[in-house]
């Protein structure tokens, strides 16, 4: 039986990314109501792109459901460093989930978890008998790839894709998907505001993960490392541990979709009165 093919869209990575994409030239196109639409229009170009180059079967769009999660509940600083969305982005968060309605295809969230740990709970149960593709700009999702389940990480341009999946990953990386969250642990994560262990960057981080394996080996073998290195990772030992805990997607969640509810297909009119209602331009033929 040929299996199921599921993409599973990063909601947010997409608006964000299709926004800001438009916006540095200040063109937030408006409706004649004065409504700016630039980050929905990208969002459903890209999304419209993959959909051509993966021939999904089935689709879903996953969403961050406000910025209070449980990670922000361990450790406060969680994404405080991101500033507040610009205004014209702020009324676009709602259209862009009618625009994916319209498709009728399923806005997946959940209070208190991000969009990461609803893609991630979905793609574990999906690939059990299904091809899953998770499409995002977010490198954070590499540590799902799996059998069954690969990532496309969307590059500069449109419809430029690097695909991650279980048979090149350790060549592209070094690493193995799960040691992706041990990296995070040791190193931290810049744009997520948590720290890791002070001091060690990126290289080093690496170089210990692909000598020792986890940070539970690494912390085994503490004895063996350079002083410097001894010296660092013990003055931050409770931030390592919460820096990896925070690192992690959880594929737990609390959530379902039957694929009966995600089949990918759609009734064309309703698509075209939603794109005429935003006055969106030479998107029909795209569909």
């Amino acid at each position: 039986m040929k299996k199921q093919q599921i993409l599973l869209v990063d909601g947010m990575a997409l608006l964000f990314r299709g926004f800001f994409a438009t916006a540095f030239r200040g063109n937030f196109m408006k409706t004649s109501e004065g409504i700016p639409t630039n980050g929905v229009y990208q969002f459903l170009r890209y999304f419209l792109d993959a959909v051509q180059t993966f021939e999904p079967t089935h689709a879903i769009c996953c969403w961050d459901m406000g910025s209070k999660t449980f990670r922000t509940e361990m450790y406060e600083g969680y994404k405080a460093n991101r500033d507040e969305p610009p205004v014209e982005l702020i009324p676009q968060f709602d259209l862009v989930k009618e625009v994916v309605e319209s498709f009728d295809m399923p806005n997946i969230g959940l209070e208190n978890y991000e969009a990461d740990d609803c893609i991630g709970t979905l793609a574990r149960e999906y690939a059990i008998d299904n091809e899953v593709t998770i499409l995002t700009g977010d490198q954070d999702i590499l540590q799902l790839v799996d059998n069954g389940i690969r990532v496309a990480i969307m590059k500069k341009g449109q419809g430029n894709y690097e695909l991650y999946d279980h048979t090149n990953f350790y060549e592209k990386k070094g690493i193995t998907p799960r040691q992706i969250i041990d990296l995070k642990g040791l190193m931290g994560d810049t744009s997520d505001n948590y720290p890791g262990v002070k001091g060690i960057g990126e290289k080093t981080a690496l170089k210990l993960i692909q000598e020792h394996g986890t940070i539970d080996d690494i912390l085994t073998n503490i004895d063996k490392l350079p002083k410097g290195v001894q010296t660092k990772i013990n003055a931050n030992l409770d931030m390592l541990h919460l820096s990896r805990t925070l690192a992690e997607i959880k594929c737990d969640v609390p959530i379902s979709c039957t694929l009966d509810d995600a089949t990918w297909k759609y009734d064309k009119t309703k698509i075209t009165d939603k794109f005429q209602s935003l006055e969106f331009k030479n998107l029909e033929k795209l569909v």
